[in-house]
């Protein structure tokens, strides 16, 4: 089935962040973390070939369009090695970093009784506090997952600022809910923040004049 315009438009702005998810879920599944893994200077080119072969047979059509793009993987690798899809502000290609925790199957999103905590920063401090959160996810000693906006123009943001969002599993379960606040709090997130379920934002549902979206404020 061939593709309009538009569909192929919106397929070619995603390509690129499509394959960072799948390549990040991948080394996930091999208990290895991509932000570690660049940070420290580690050669992943044996996973990163293995892992894109693999993605070439499921896609190939979206493969084409990467090369298109980036004219080569070795581009492509050498861009995540600078830090595209791990710093926040040095990622362009994909509006979205995510970090699931090792000890997770299911991605937070996509469970109806998982929720987060909203955390809004300024440019210049997103990468700092991303790194923390990023990494005590890894740990086990946050929530199920996190992922953080980036420097990719987001045309639905209200301003400048950047998102973090730091998922639990259970909305219910409020100690783990509020256990987690408590480690936001213990690496500098003072300020109230505002905790929202998922099924809120499966019923598309977000803040407006006069409406309420956030289920706990601590």
């Amino acid at each position: 089935m061939s593709m309009n315009a538009a569909e192929m438009n919106g397929l070619t702005d995603s390509a690129y962040a499509f394959f960072e998810f799948y390549f990040r879920s991948q080394l996930h599944k091999r208990k290895k973390s991509l932000s570690h893994i660049v940070e420290n200077g580690e050669d992943f080119r044996d996973d990163f070939n293995e892992i894109y072969g693999d993605f070439s047979d499921l896609y190939p059509e979206i493969v084409e369009i990467l090369i298109r793009l980036f004219h080569s993987l070795e581009e492509i690798y050498r861009m995540i090695r600078e830090g595209e899809g791990v710093i926040p502000s040095k990622t362009f290609q994909a509006r979205w970093i995510e970090q699931d925790s090792p000890h997770v199957e299911e991605p937070a999103a996509n469970i109806e009784k998982a929720g987060k905590w909203l955390i809004f920063l300024p440019p210049d401090q997103v990468d700092e506090i991303w790194q923390k959160i990023r990494d005590l996810t890894w740990d086990g000693k946050l929530g199920i997952s996190a992922k953080v906006s980036t420097a990719k123009p987001d045309p639905d943001a209200r301003d400048e600022r950047k998102v973090i969002y730091v998922y639990t599993a259970d909305w219910e379960d409020e100690p783990d809910v509020m256990r987690v606040r408590e480690e936001l709090r213990s690496i500098g997130i003072t300020d109230r923040i505002g905790y929202k379920r998922n099924i809120e934002t499966f019923k598309g549902e977000y803040s407006a004049r006069g409406k309420k979206v956030t289920f706990y404020s601590a």
